[in-house]
């Protein structure tokens, strides 16, 4: 019986086209909110009906952007675990954690935009959830060892932290703030209760050892 040969190029071709669409998605969707999926299949070189092939909805398009901003998150998260541990000092983890989680934060901000009308609320949150649970684990921990001071619970405050870094990428979004992560993380610091001299001087301290080998390019 003859191989379907044929069959493996186009299943790399419907692979290649899927990408495509969902990084133009990331792009277009970023600058403009409304726009079409008849735009973005011009922007994305195919036709209408490859990209309905792939995603029949605009609904069905944010949620595989929702699900791959997911698996981006959690594959930076297993990353990061791999080079850090427990005896890792509290305020260097938080500063590292940050700074892993911008890259991913920067390159789905524009779920931001969208949360309020297309994607839902809870969904945004339930993709955050793993994060605020790091983040609560981390302040549980340098809260313990004195290295944060207690003036609010752990869930609290990286409830409250998480909020901080949302609004930062929504200022991104509109080009009021440029940031490689390294600000953003000294406030994370900052707000958790490291003296401004001292948070500045852990992150250019972490920076260096972070990379955004987790986040795939385009």
């Amino acid at each position: 019986m003859p191989k379907p040969v044929a069959r493996e190029p186009q299943r790399r071709n419907a692979r290649s086209n899927r990408a495509r669409i969902l990084a133009t998605a990331r792009r277009e969707l970023g600058r403009n909110p409304d726009t079409t999926l008849e735009e973005l299949a011009r922007a994305a070189g195919v036709v209408r009906r490859t990209l309905f092939g792939h995603f029949p909805g605009r609904s069905a398009l944010l949620e595989a952007l929702a699900e791959e901003a997911s698996e981006v998150l959690r594959g930076a998260m297993a990353a990061g675990a791999e080079r850090t541990g427990p005896a890792e000092p509290a305020e260097r983890a938080l500063a590292h954690f940050q700074l892993l989680m911008w890259p991913v934060g920067d390159r789905y901000r524009m779920l931001l935009a969208l949360a309020r009308h297309d994607l839902g609320v809870e969904r945004v949150a339930e993709i955050l959830a793993p994060a605020r649970a790091e983040v609560t684990a981390i302040l549980e921990r340098g809260q313990r060892d004195g290295v944060f001071p207690g003036h609010l619970p752990p869930a609290v405050l990286s409830a409250g932290l998480e909020a901080m870094m949302v609004a930062l990428l929504e200022q991104v979004n509109t080009g009021t703030l440029e940031d490689d992560g390294t600000r953003a993380a000294a406030a994370t610091l900052i707000a958790a209760g490291v003296p401004e001299e001292r948070a500045r001087a852990v992150v250019e301290d972490v920076a260096p050892t972070v990379t955004a080998e987790v986040v795939p390019g385009e």
